[in-house]
Formats: structure tokens, C-alpha cells, sequence
């Protein structure tokens, strides 16, 4: 006498059930689309260009820093080409830098010196179609924060506030493209 587990049904697939498990799995499939093409930009939008951002804080350089970043993940995700010059354009992505704010977060109870940062970056953009003058997409205030540790002797002290800064650009520049391509 065989297990019961080997008194399993063969399955058997008539031709109208084989079609009716097809026709399924292609339904399944039409809303599918790969990230990160752009569909939802213009056809005519080939070119974009994604000039240094305006800088209204008094963090030196950020919006370059901030501009790069866009740069490299438009470059690295996208097909569309990249200029910093919107005269060579269809569209063009300007930014602006409102607002660089760094704060303790933790202290040492002891010393009653800061151990952990944090740094804020408040920025805004809007990306222009330069042939119907038309926004494709804007979000006027994007936030994102980052914290790092305070080193607590002279000797191990160094400005860990530029990579937090770093990060903080790949973030922005990472959300700002993804929401653009799939127009959130």
C-alpha cells in the first residue's frame, strides 16, 4: 500500500484550461513596467539639463554638491542625456538650497559635550519642459536629515559633517530622480 501523499491527482490541463492559465498570466502582466525609463516624461524630453542649484544658505557649496549628485544618478539610472546647459535642453531641472541646519542630538552627561549631530538639508525643485515652458514635476520642500558621531578626543577629531553631507546628497538625488521617473 502506497503513502497517502502518493495518491495525488496528476494534473491534467485541457486545452481550454492550458489557454484560461495563459490568458491569466499575461493579464497579470499588463500593468508591468520597468523602473527607471521615464514614461511618464514627454517623449520629446531627450536632454536635461541640471544646472548648479541656487544656494540661499550659508553652507558653502552645497548646491553643487547637491546638483552633482542629480547629475550622477540621472546618468546612472536613465537613458537621457545630462547637460549642465539648459540652451541645450529640452527640460531643465533648477533647485534650490533653502536651508542647512546642524544641531546636537546627544550629549555626554559627564562632559556635557555633544556626541551625536545631526545636519538638515531643506531644498526644493522643479523640473521645466523648455518647449511648452509646462512643470513636469516639482516638490518645493524636500527634507533629509543625517546624524554622526562627535569624536570626543583631539586626536580622532575630524569634520564628519562633509560625509554626512555626501549622503545626504545621494539620498535626495536617489528619491528626486525615482520620483520624477515614476511621477509620484
Amino acid at each position: 500500500m502506497k503513502p497517502a501523499y502518493f495518491n495525488l491527482y496528476p494534473l491534467h490541463f485541457t486545452p481550454s484550461g492550458l489557454l484560461l492559465s495563459v490568458f491569466c498570466l499575461l493579464s497579470f502582466a499588463c500593468g508591468y513596467h520597468v523602473a527607471g525609463r521615464g514614461d511618464r516624461l514627454p517623449a520629446d524630453v531627450k536632454t536635461i539639463a541640471v544646472p548648479i542649484f541656487t544656494n540661499q544658505s550659508s553652507r558653502f557649496r552645497i548646491e553643487q554638491r547637491l546638483a552633482q549628485a542629480v547629475t550622477r544618478e540621472f546618468i546612472e539610472r536613465t537613458s537621457f542625456r545630462i547637460t549642465p546647459d539648459p540652451s541645450q535642453a529640452d527640460a531643465v531641472l533648477k533647485g534650490t538650497v533653502k536651508e542647512v541646519r546642524a544641531g546636537a542630538v546627544t550629549f555626554d552627561l559627564q562632559t556635557g559635550r555633544a556626541t551625536a549631530l545631526q545636519i538638515q538639508v531643506t531644498a526644493g525643485v522643479e523640473l521645466v519642459d523648455l518647449h511648452t515652458k509646462k512643470v513636469l514635476f516639482a516638490n518645493p520642500t524636500y527634507v533629509f536629515r543625517e546624524e554622526y558621531q562627535v569624536s570626543q578626543t583631539a586626536a580622532n577629531l575630524f569634520e564628519e559633517d562633509q560625509p554626512a553631507l555626501d549622503r545626504i546628497s545621494r539620498d535626495l538625488a536617489r528619491t528626486l530622480v525615482t520620483e520624477i521617473l515614476e511621477n509620484f
